[in-house]
């Protein structure tokens, strides 16, 4: 080995530790990171399946009868058809 490659390595070796360490907190939030992405990926496709079931349910349809405030605003302006 070079004089290089042997300094290195007792770096390496000196270092040990906080190596191993911060190989295992990469990893950590490595997999905490694809757990969140799982988990919002998950989420995703859930809502769009409940969107897609819940736009192919009959909508109920409320009519609402504007008649008496017509005439309301109408007796306001004067325009009133019944108003002599």
């Amino acid at each position: 080995m070079s004089q290089a490659k042997v300094d290195q390595y007792k770096k390496d070796k000196a270092n040990r530790k906080q190596i191993m360490r911060r190989q295992k907190m990469m990893n950590l939030a490595r997999k905490a990171v694809l757990s969140l992405a799982g988990l919002a990926l998950i989420g995703w496709l859930g809502y769009s399946a409940w969107d897609m079931y819940e736009s192919g349910k009959e909508r109920v349809v409320a009519e609402v009868n504007y008649d008496a405030v017509t005439d309301y605003l109408d007796s306001l302006n004067g325009d009133a058809p019944d108003a002599e």
